[in-house]
Formats: C-alpha cells, sequence, structure tokens
C-alpha cells in the first residue's frame, strides 16, 4: 500500500506547480492528476507523470489534462476540491495518504470519478489500482545477489509499511536465491523523496561494506551514491534510472500506468466506468524490469529472463513456502502460497533482511 503516511513533505508548497496539455477542441474531456513529488523525480512521479503523457497522446484533443505536483499528504483536500471547480470529470491520486480525501471527494461529487493508485477504499466513483512489484523486485534481487562479491547488499528504503516491507522480503529472496549467504541491511529514510537522505543512507551502507545498493525511495541518489563510491552496483526502482550511473547501474522494477489509466479515461468519457480494484502483473506489462546494465552478466541474465517467464506463467512464485522470518521461525510453512491479502499486509522481515521492519 503505496504512500501511508501522513507527513507533509518538508520544503514543499501546496501544488507549488502544476502543468497542462492544452488540446485544440474547447470541448475536450478533462482528467487530472495529483502527485506526492515532483514529475521530475526520475522516479514514482515521473512514472505517473509518463502514464498522463501516454493518456494525452493517445486521445489527443479530445482530453485535456492536468496535474499538480508537490502535494502534502495532509495538504490535498482544497487541491481535489480545486480540480472538481475546474471541471475535471475523473481525478487519479498517485499517493497513498491521499486516499481519505479522495474518499471523502467522492462522496461529495458522485458525477466525478475518482481513481486511488495503491488504495483500498472503494465506492460507485471511487476505484483503486496498483500491481505485483514484488514479482519484478524478486528478479532485480536476483541481479543483486549475482553482483554482490561480499554477500552485503544494502536497501534504502522509505517508511516500514506492507507495501515497503513486501518489497524488501522479494528483493532479498531474489538475491538469496543465487547466493544464500547474502544479507540485505535496511536504512529507513522516513521520506520518498529526499535525495540528500537518501544518498546519506546509502553513503552509511557504502561505509558499512556493502557492494550493492537497492532502493525503494523515488529519486536516484542512491545510485549517484554508488558511482561516486565507484565499485558499487545498484538496482533502482519506479523507473529507468540507468543515466544517473550507468557503470552501476543493474535494473530496477518499473512500472507502466498508462495504458491502465487510458482505458479508465475512455470509460469516463463513455460512459461505462465502473467502480473496482484492479492488480496488474507481469502478464499485462503494469509491471517489469528495466533494461539490464551492462555489468550484468549473459548468465545472470537468462536467469532472471527464466525466472520472469515462470512469474507470468504461474509456475513460480517468490512468496510460497517454506519462508522464515528473522529469528528463524516459519511463518509461511513449505509448499503454501502467500495470499494477496497476506502480502498487502506484511509486517515482517524474512530471513536474510538485518533491520527492523518499522522505524521505532
Amino acid at each position: 500500500m503505496r504512500r501511508l503516511t501522513l507527513l507533509a513533505l518538508a520544503g514543499f508548497v501546496l501544488a507549488a506547480c502544476g502543468g497542462s496539455t492544452t488540446p485544440t477542441s474547447t470541448t475536450a474531456f478533462k482528467a487530472a492528476w495529483i502527485y506526492v513529488g515532483s514529475a521530475a523525480d526520475a522516479g514514482w512521479t515521473k512514472a505517473h507523470d509518463d502514464g498522463r503523457l501516454y493518456v494525452q497522446q493517445q486521445l489527443g484533443d479530445k482530453v485535456k489534462t492536468t496535474f499538480k505536483e508537490n502535494v502534502p499528504e495532509d495538504k490535498v483536500a482544497p487541491v481535489i476540491d480545486d480540480l472538481v471547480k475546474d471541471g475535471n470529470k475523473i481525478i487519479f491520486a498517485t499517493s497513498f495518504g491521499f486516499q481519505d480525501a479522495m474518499a471523502a471527494a467522492a462522496k461529495k461529487n458522485p458525477t466525478v470519478y475518482f481513481e486511488m493508485a495503491t488504495g483500498f477504499k472503494l465506492d460507485k466513483n471511487l476505484a483503486e489500482f496498483f500491481g505485483a512489484g514484488e514479482d519484478t523486485d524478486y528478479l532485480a534481487g536476483i541481479a543483486a545477489g549475482a553482483a554482490t562479491k561480499s554477500g552485503k547488499i544494502g536497501f534504502v528504503a522509505p517508511f516500514a509499511i506492507p507495501e515497503v516491507i513486501r518489497e524488501i522480503n522479494a528483493y532479498t529472496l531474489g538475491a538469496r536465491s543465487v547466493r544464500p549467504d547474502a544479507t540485505v541491511k535496511v536504512l529507513w529514510t522516513s521520506s520518498w523523496y529526499d535525495p540528500a537522505k537518501e544518498k546519506k543512507a546509502a553513503q552509511s551502507l557504502i561505509a558499512d561494506g556493502v557492494d550493492v545498493l537497492g532502493q525503494g525511495c523515488d529519486s536516484p541518489a542512491t545510485g549517484e551514491a554508488a558511482k561516486t563510491s565507484g565499485n558499487v552496483k545498484w538496482t533502482g526502482y519506479d523507473s529507468d534510472q540507468t543515466s544517473f550511473a550507468p557503470d552501476q547501474w543493474l535494473t530496477a522494477t518499473v512500472y507502466h500506468w498508462g495504458p491502465y489509466e487510458l482505458t479508465r479515461v475512455k470509460a469516463a468519457m463513455d460512459g461505462t466506468w465502473k467502480s473496482g480494484s484492479y492488480w496488474g502483473g507481469l502478464n499485462d506489462g503494469f509491471v517489469d524490469i528495466a533494461p539490464f546494465g551492462k555489468s550484468v552478466s549473459a548468465a545472470t541474465q537468462q536467469i532472471i529472463n527464466d525466472k520472469k517467464a515462470a512469474l507470468k506463467a504461474g509456475t513460480f512464485y517468490e512468496f510460497t513456502g517454506p519462508l522464515k522470518d528473522q529469528s528463524g521461525a516459519v511463518k509461511v510453512p513449505a509448499g503454501t502460497k502467500m495470499t494477496l491479502d497476506q502480502i498487502l499486509t506484511m509486517d515482517w522481515f524474512v530471513q536474510g533482511v538485518i533491520g527492523k521492519p518499522s522505524t521505532t
């Protein structure tokens, strides 16, 4: 469940800047997106803005898209109200902390459609959508496990919520599938997007001896720290961030929001929109892995591609027992697959993770 925190992002100004793509038609359908970070963050928000641009490109002058960025989660309600007043008929909110305000707005505005990325609340005009990033986190973890020489991997993490915990668990399981003695040390930043904090955490992990870094935060600062170190490899998150540290780059989980959002805008336009809960995956292209870095060997690429094919075919699932927690206790018996509800509420770390599944 993405973006659980309701903390305002320090230094951000409410709806500090937004943007729109204005079509030639004056009767264009209006659609809006609300971002917790910057559309230029090279991560989570950029991926969402790519989705918005995809919708705009596909529909042309039939639609006018607008976005509001750098919106603190506890100050989103007036932004939603303004977007409704401006005539937007469908609104996409892309941070979990926006959910309560979106649910309230849906009740107040029954003729407007509301879409929550990573939420769980539903209403007649409120839907939610996300995808199985843990599958591709596992694949990125394989790249990390194959790359480490010391067996010590570091992970720069935002908030200790189920979404991030299952991401770290899947990543660790992937790493240990090719390097059974690998460990993944977690440092929490308590922020989705704070390049200075992310870089500091990465540098601390490097000082502790890790030679591969992973991340769940939004900026490429972790990769930039790896680049400065010279001999540390890096898996990114949310988007293809290769350009920031190409020599360190391995791969990353990436999200393709646009195709889903396009179908929802079209449905809103033609009156066929219905509420529901959408869970995308590898088979529909909702999640994938970014292109491999040049240091990922052909043999490792083959291992990853084989696991990807097995995930798509349903013959492999990373959260299948036996799975043990950090204490060695069996959490998932042999042959048992965790359910979607179980992974959505995951609050424990698997063996191999160093750190607490909480920030307290």
